[in-house]
C-alpha cells in the first residue's frame, strides 16, 4: 500500500466532512431563523388576534347596552327551551337572566290579536300577558334566527303598548259616546220636526182649502202670504235638520230646474216685513241677461239668500238691504248689501265660524247663536262655490256668493218690452231701490231720472222733455206723493204710480182717488213695472196664477181610509179627497182603522182602495196597522193587496225605510203636498174595476 496515497484520501475525507459540516451548519442556522421568524408572526397574529377578541367583546357589550336602554323584550327559543333572554324578557316574568336561559318559562296569555305575516316569513301580533306588575299588551316581531351550520331558532322582539292600547279603548269609548250623543240628537230633531210639521200641515193645507173657495183679489193676496210664510217655517225646520246633516257631512244636494227670479222674489217678499218693522227698505234686482232658469238645489240656494238677507236686516237700523243677482262668467254672482254698521276687517273670516258674531262684546245689542252664516259658508262650499265679505264704500257690508250654477235646457229668454225713447221719473230717497229700478228701465231701452226728494222731482217735471211715466215711492211722505202726483199729471205725465210696502197698502187708501194712475208693491218686481208701463204682459217667464180649484176628477169615485188622531189634519185629508172627488172615512187612531178596514175584508164595511196611515198615533201607530193588514192579506189568498201609504211629519230615510219594511207601499211627507196625493189617487184608478172595464 502506497502510503502517500492513502495520506492523500484522507485528506480528501477530512475536506469533504468539512464542507459537509460547514453546509450542516449554515442549513440550521437558516432553519433557526426560519423558526424565529415564523415565532414573532405567530406572536403578532395572536396579539391581532386578542385585540379582535376584545373588540367583539366590547361591541357586544355596548350591543347589549343598547338592547337594554331601549326596552324592547328579546327571547330565542330552540323549541320550547329558552337560548337567550335579555333582562327586559326576563323581568316580564319576575325572573333574572341566570334563571331563564335554559328554562320552558312561558309568561300566562290573557289575550291575543290576529298574526299578520310579513315578507322574509316574519310575522306581527299583539299579546295581553299577565305579569308580576299586572296585564300588559305585547306587540311581538317573530322571525327565524339561523346560528349554526343548518341550525335555527325562533326569535321574538316586543315592545310595550300598554299605554296605546288603552288610548286606543279611550277612543274606541269617546267614539261610540260621541254617536250616542249624534244618535240623541237626532232624535230630538226628529221629535221637533214632526212636532212644528204637524200644526203646519193643518196651516198650509187649510190655507190651500181657503184659497179654493171664492176669494177677492186682496184675499187672495193674504192667503197666498200666509201660504207663504207656513212653507218659509217649514223651511226653516228643515234647515235644523239639514244643518245636523251638513255638520255629519250626509247632506245630498238636488240637482233640478228651477226659476231663480220667482226664488229671489219669493225671498224678498218673505223678508219684506221684517224690514218695513224697521223702517228700512229691502230691494232686489235680477240682471238682464240671467237665464231665467238655473240648475241647481233651489231649497238650499233660497236658505242662502234667507240667511243673508235676514242677517243684513238685522244689523241695519237706517237704509236698506239690496239684494243683486248677476253672471260672472259660468258663475251665478249673489250679492246682498245693506248700510249697516259694517264688519271690522279683523272679523270678516271669524264671522263664518259657529256661534261667532261681528260684535263680540259684552254690550252687543244683537242676539243669535251665530249659525246663519256658518250655514252659508258650509253650504257654498258644498256646491263647489265660494262666500265672502267687504265694507261699501259710504258704510255697511257687502256679502258675496258664487255658485257655479249652469243654464237650463228649458230656459227662455225674457222679452223685453221696448221702451226706446220713453222716459220714466223715479222719485225715491231710497238707497237701493231707485238704483235697481234705473237699471230695470234701462235694460228695456227707457231713460230713467232719479230724484231722491220731492223738490229734486218738480225741478225735473219742469223740465222741456216730458217724462211719459213717474214712480213715487211712498217713503217721500203720503202728502208730498199726493202733492207731487198732481203736479205730475199737469205736466202730462201719463202713467203715476205710488211704490207701498204691503203695511202701507192698507194704510193709504185708494190710490186712484189720490191721483195715482196705480200701485206698485215693493219690493217692486221687474215684472210688474213692466206689466204695468206697457200695454200688454211682456215677460214669456211670468207665472200663471194658480187655478182656483183642482179640476174635475175623471176617474171613478174612490173610497179612501184617512187614519189620523189630530182633528186638524184629518179634517184637512178628507176635505182634500173630497174636491178630489173621493169618499173619505175618518179614523181616529190606528185600532179603528185596522177595524174598518178588517170590516170591508169582511163585506160588514166599506170596501177601501186606498189608505192613508199616520205612523204616530196613540195605542196602535201607523206601523203596526200595516203589519196587521198584510198578515190578514196572507190568511185569505187571492186578495189583492190594498194600498197603504204612509203620512208622516218624520221624513228622514229611516222612517221611510221603517214604513217599507212595515207594508207600506210608500211613504208621504207631512204637510201633505197635493201633488203626491193626487199621483198615488191616478194610480189606484189606473187599476180599479170601472177603469179597467171602461
Amino acid at each position: 500500500m502506497d502510503f502517500s496515497s492513502s495520506s492523500s484520501w484522507a485528506a480528501i475525507s477530512l475536506v469533504v466532512l468539512a464542507v459537509f459540516a460547514t453546509v450542516a451548519a449554515v442549513l440550521l442556522l437558516r432553519q433557526r431563523e426560519r423558526i424565529v421568524r415564523q415565532a414573532a408572526e405567530l406572536a403578532s397574529d395572536v396579539e391581532a388576534l386578542n385585540d379582535r377578541l376584545w373588540t367583539l367583546a366590547d361591541s357586544e357589550e355596548h350591543y347589549r347596552s343598547l338592547i337594554e336602554a331601549q326596552g324592547d323584550l328579546i327571547v330565542r327559543r330552540d323549541g320550547a327551551r329558552i337560548v337567550y333572554a335579555n333582562g327586559a324578557y326576563a323581568a316580564l316574568l319576575g325572573l333574572d337572566e341566570t334563571q331563564i336561559v335554559g328554562s320552558l318559562a312561558q309568561p300566562r296569555l290573557v289575550a291575543s290579536r290576529p298574526a299578520q305575516a310579513l315578507e322574509g316569513g316574519a310575522r306581527v301580533f299583539d299579546e295581553c300577558l299577565a305579569t308580576p306588575e299586572g296585564e300588559r299588551w305585547i306587540s311581538w316581531v317573530e322571525t327565524v334566527v339561523p346560528v349554526a351550520l343548518g341550525q335555527s331558532v325562533l326569535q321574538r322582539v316586543g315592545r310595550d303598548i300598554t299605554a296605546r292600547i288603552a288610548a286606543e279603548q279611550e277612543l274606541v269609548e269617546a267614539r261610540a259616546r260621541a254617536e250616542s250623543a249624534n244618535e240623541a240628537k237626532s232624535r230630538f230633531l226628529a221629535t221637533v220636526s214632526h212636532e212644528f210639521r204637524t200644526p203646519l200641515n193643518g196651516i198650509l193645507g187649510m190655507a190651500d182649502l181657503l184659497g179654493d173657495t171664492g176669494l177677492d183679489a186682496e184675499q187672495t193676496t193674504y192667503v197666498r202670504a200666509l201660504r207663504t210664510s207656513g212653507e218659509a217655517l217649514l223651511g226653516l225646520v228643515d234647515d235644523i235638520l239639514d244643518f245636523s246633516k251638513v255638520e255629519a257631512g250626509k247632506l245630498e244636494l238636488a240637482s233640478e230646474p228651477f226659476d231663480l227670479g220667482v226664488l229671489v222674489e219669493t225671498v224678498s217678499e218673505l223678508m219684506a216685513p221684517r224690514a218695513q218693522v224697521k223702517g228700512i227698505e229691502l230691494a232686489a234686482h235680477l240682471a238682464p241677461d240671467l237665464p231665467t232658469h238655473l240648475v241647481g238645489d233651489r231649497d238650499r240656494i233660497r236658505q242662502i239668500l234667507l240667511n243673508l238677507v235676514g242677517n243684513a236686516i238685522k244689523f241695519t237700523d237706517r237704509g236698506g238691504v239690496g239684494i243683486r243677482i248677476s253672471r260672472d262668467d259660468r258663475m251665478v254672482v249673489i250679492d246682498v248689501a245693506d248700510t249697516g254698521p259694517g264688519i271690522p276687517e279683523e272679523r270678516r273670516q271669524a264671522i263664518f265660524e259657529e256661534f261667532e258674531q261681528a260684535d263680540v262684546s259684552p254690550a252687543r245689542r244683537h242676539e243669535g247663536t251665530g249659525l246663519g252664516l256658518a250655514i252659508v259658508r258650509r253650504l257654498t262650499a258644498l256646491m263647489g262655490g265660494s262666500v265672502g265679505v267687504e265694507g261699501r264704500e259710504g258704510g255697511g257690508s257687502l256679502f258675496r256668493v258664487r255658485l257655479p250654477l249652469e243654464a237650463s235646457e228649458a230656459t227662455e229668454t225674457a222679452a223685453l218690452p221696448d221702451w226706446r225713447g220713453k222716459r220714466v221719473l223715479v222719485v225715491s230717497g231710497a238707497p237701493f231701490g231707485a238704483g235697481f229700478l234705473r237699471e230695470i228701465i234701462r235694460a228695456a231701452g227707457g231713460d230713467a231720472l232719479v230724484a231722491s226728494d220731492a223738490e229734486e222731482a218738480r225741478a225735473l217735471l219742469r223740465d222741456p222733455a216730458s217724462c211719459d211715466a213717474a214712480l213715487i215711492d211712498q217713503e217721500i211722505g203720503r202728502t208730498e206723493a199726493i202733492a207731487l202726483a198732481a203736479e205730475a199729471r199737469r205736466a202730462g205725465v201719463a202713467d203715476c204710480l205710488i211704490m207701498l210696502s204691503p203695511l202701507e197698502r192698507r194704510q193709504f187708501g185708494s190710490p186712484r182717488e189720490a191721483g195715482f194712475t196705480g200701485f206698485l208693491v215693493k219690493p217692486v218686481r221687474a215684472r210688474s213695472l213692466y206689466q204695468r208701463l206697457s200695454p200688454r204682459p211682456v215677460l214669456s217667464a211670468v207665472a200663471a196664477e194658480p187655478a182656483a180649484s183642482p179640476p174635475p176628477p175623471s176617474r171613478p169615485r174612490l173610497s179612501v181610509l184617512v187614519a189620523e188622531d189630530n182633528e186638524i189634519n184629518a179634517l184637512l185629508a178628507t176635505r182634500t179627497l173630497e174636491r178630489f172627488g173621493c169618499a173619505a172615512v175618518w179614523a181616529p187612531d190606528g185600532s179603528r182603522a185596522l177595524a174598518a178596514i178588517e170590516a170591508g175584508f169582511a163585506g160588514d164595511g166599506p170596501c177601501f182602495d186606498l189608505v192613508l196611515l199616520d205612523i204616530r198615533m196613540p195605542g196602535m201607530d201607523g206601523l203596526a196597522v200595516a203589519r196587521a193588514v198584510r198578515s190578514r192579506e196572507k190568511e185569505g189568498p187571492g186578495r189583492a193587496p190594498l194600498p197603504l201609504v204612509a203620512v208622516s211629519a218624520n221624513v228622514s230615510d229611516g222612517d221611510r225605510a221603517a214604513a217599507l219594511a212595515a207594508g207600506m207601499d210608500d211613504c208621504l211627507a207631512k204637510p201633505l203636498e197635493r201633488a203626491a196625493l193626487q199621483r198615488w189617487l191616478d194610480r189606484v184608478a189606473a187599476s180599479h174595476p170601472l177603469s179597467r172595464s171602461a
